[in-house]
This record gives structure tokens, C-alpha cells and sequence, in this order.
């Protein structure tokens, strides 16, 4: 066992973990940050995606080790105080989720891409998703939630 510091949604953390263990498993295990899901354990269906520094990664896929004093942020980081992100809002108007598994990768990719792309197309959106799965079929509410957001975002300057 290791110690390593984490920076996750905002604070530095101290966990210690195998070398081979998970970003997944210390985030669920040992922080108690559980709406980061684990669906399928190979980086295919996007269900434990997180943001590092930003970017959209399996985080049953990344060493916890590899993601020390990066910035990491889990679904339960992306609401300021009681205002939940502007994808989260999109994704409650726009009914984008049924039985709910896949929200939170869902969610945290599509932050990925609307951080990278501020105003992206239809069909940027549905290459960009692809590795996300939804079982219930809701792929076209989580367009329309990303497409939503995007424009919210534009509309607040940030």
C-alpha cells in the first residue's frame, strides 16, 4: 500500500491504495463518492467517467496512482453550493435519463466536450458521446441536454 495525495472537487485528499488499484475503486471505496458508477470494468461503457484536469477519463481504467495531485472532479463536484451545472439543469428539463446509471458519465463527458467545445454540432456531440452507453435508449435527450447546456453557457458568459 501506497500513500498518495488526490485533488478531488476541490480538496486534497490522502488515500492509500495498491499500485494497480483504480481511480474507481479509492474514489467509491474510500472517499464515498459513489455517483461515479462501475458498469463494465473495461473503459467501454463510460459509466465511471470523470474529468482529470478537465478532460474525460475511465476512471476504472486510471491507476489511482496516475492521478495524484491532478485535478479531479466526480459528478458530486460539478454543483456550486445548491446550483447544479447547467448540464446537470439540461439534463432535468430535457428528461435525458430513465433508469439513471449512466447520468453521471454521461454528465461528466459531456462537461468534457462542452470545455473543449463551448458550441459544438449535432453530430460533434454524438461522435464525442459514442463511448458513453445508455441502456434506456436516451441518446437523443442527451443531445438535446448538451445542445441545451451549450447555449445556457453561452448565454452566461462562461
Amino acid at each position: 500500500m501506497a500513500k498518495m495525495q488526490i485533488n478531488v472537487n476541490g480538496s486534497s485528499r490522502t488515500v492509500e491504495a495498491e499500485a494497480e488499484a483504480s481511480l474507481l475503486s479509492v474514489l467509491r471505496e474510500q472517499l464515498d463518492l459513489t455517483g461515479t458508477r462501475y458498469g463494465c470494468g473495461e473503459g467501454q461503457c463510460g459509466a465511471c467517467t470523470v474529468l482529470i484536469d478537465g478532460k474525460a477519463r475511465r476512471s476504472c481504467l486510471t491507476p489511482a496512482a496516475a492521478a495524484a495531485n491532478k485535478q479531479i472532479t466526480t459528478i458530486e463536484g460539478l454543483a456550486q453550493g445548491e446550483h447544479l451545472h447547467p448540464l446537470q439543469e439540461a439534463f432535468l428539463a430535457e428528461g435525458a435519463m430513465q433508469c439513471a446509471y449512466c447520468t453521471s458519465g454521461m454528465i461528466m463527458s459531456g462537461v468534457s466536450l462542452l470545455n473543449s467545445n463551448s458550441n459544438p454540432s449535432e453530430a460533434e456531440i454524438v461522435r464525442f458521446m459514442e463511448g458513453n452507453i445508455c441502456r434506456c435508449g436516451t441518446h437523443p435527450r442527451i443531445v438535446a441536454a448538451i445542445r441545451r447546456a451549450a447555449s445556457a453557457l453561452k448565454e452566461s458568459g462562461r
